[in-house]
Formats: structure tokens, C-alpha cells, sequence
């Protein structure tokens, strides 16, 4: 063999070696965290108080306490904290009616990202007969603060008048 009769190609060839190895090393290699999350999704703004906007619905009924520390129940959804911080509240508009009205985030999750939504649910049989469905969302409040605050409310259907 060539490589064996001489000591500079042996030199030269593991100095490739060498080179080769480093610039690999060296490779960024993205986290497998993000791989399924869209560059859309990454760089997407949080919405403007009253904006409707197409997002995918999932539920879940599992769990205790959620992202804000607060114990689980129905009307609490899990969003994604970079689009809807936790305490927005939403309208959100299902095929099934059933499922339509006002909710508010108070969970997060590492499977919710960009513009998906996850619905709590009691009942896990529940939850699982909802599956994934595409659902409108109205922001009505972004975050806790109240002047985050759409002005055209709820409609009329969705509010609870109550006698103070």
C-alpha cells in the first residue's frame, strides 16, 4: 500500500483526519425540541386584543395544578406562553358547541407551541373523543392586565348576567 512507504502521507492524511473531526465536533445540531415546531411559529407575534385567528384544538384531563398554579378545571386552556401568555382569556368558536365560550390560560406545555390550543376536559374519554379539531379564537384579554382588553366584549350568548 502507498500510505504505508511513506511518513509524510501518513502526516498529511491524519492532519485531515484531525481537521475533519473538529469542524464536525464543532457542528451546531439543532435541539430535537424544536424540530417540530415551524420557523411561523417561532418568530409569530402575540395577537392584538380582539383579533380572531385560526388555531388547532387538542384536549387534556390529566394533571393537578397547572403553569399558574392553580388547580385544574373546566374553562382552563393550555396555550402557547410566547403567543398567549398565561391569564389571556379567549372566546373560543368549536364545531361541536359544546365546546365554545370563554376560556382562560392558565396552562402551559412543551407540546403546545405556536397556535394550538389544549382544553381541559374531566373526563379523559372526553378528551379523547374531541381528538384535534380546528377551532377560531378570539382574544378577548392578553395576559393579566386588563387593559390588554378587547373593547367589542363577548357576545351576548357566552355572558353570565348575574344580579349583583
Amino acid at each position: 500500500m502507498m500510505l504505508s512507504h511513506s511518513t509524510w502521507r501518513k502526516l498529511i492524511v491524519t492532519v485531515i483526519a484531525v481537521l475533519a473531526f473538529i469542524c464536525l465536533y464543532d457542528a451546531t445540531i439543532p435541539d430535537s425540541r424544536f424540530a417540530s415546531v415551524s420557523a411561523d411559529a417561532m418568530s409569530a407575534a402575540p395577537p392584538e386584543p380582539g383579533e380572531q385567528l385560526q388555531f388547532s384544538g387538542t384536549a387534556y384531563c390529566k394533571g393537578t395544578t397547572t403553569a399558574s398554579g392553580i388547580t385544574v378545571r373546566t374553562g382552563v386552556v393550555a396555550a402557547d406562553p410566547t403567543l398567549l401568555p398565561v391569564g389571556s382569556v379567549i372566546s373560543v368558536e368549536s364545531p361541536l358547541a359544546k365546546y365554545s365560550g370563554v376560556y382562560t390560560v392558565l396552562d402551559t406545555g412543551p407540546a403546545v407551541q405556536g397556535r394550538h390550543i389544549d382544553i381541559y376536559m374531566w373526563s379523559c374519554n372526553e378528551a379523547l373523543d374531541f381528538g384535534r379539531r380546528p377551532i377560531k379564537v378570539t382574544v378577548l384579554r392578553l395576559g393579566w392586565n386588563p387593559r390588554d382588553s378587547s373593547t367589542g366584549g363577548v357576545p351576548n350568548s357566552q355572558i353570565d348576567r348575574r344580579a349583583n
